[in-house]
């Protein structure tokens, strides 16, 4: 696979091949300020356990992932 700098960009001796919806969507989405693209880039995703308090805190490091383990499940990567 070639790198970004070797890619064949877009020129009128070498034009490339667009869905031209695809180049709409682009377009759009590059016109876009970047208030709207920090506001729409994130997603906020309920975490169980992690997201049903405000905070927490833990005297130790290995108290905290003595918690993790012990709390959260593992399918969201807080386990050793």
């Amino acid at each position: 696979m070639p790198s970004p700098a070797e890619q064949p960009r877009e020129n009128p001796e070498n034009p490339i091949d667009i869905d031209p919806e695809w180049r709409a969507e682009f377009d759009a989405a590059a016109a876009r300020p970047l208030e709207q693209h920090l506001r729409y880039g994130f997603v906020k995703t309920y975490k169980p356990v992690l997201d049903d308090a405000s905070y927490r805190a833990f005297d130790t490091m290995e108290a905290y992932r003595a918690w993790c383990e012990a709390h959260l499940p593992a399918w969201l990567g807080y386990g050793r």
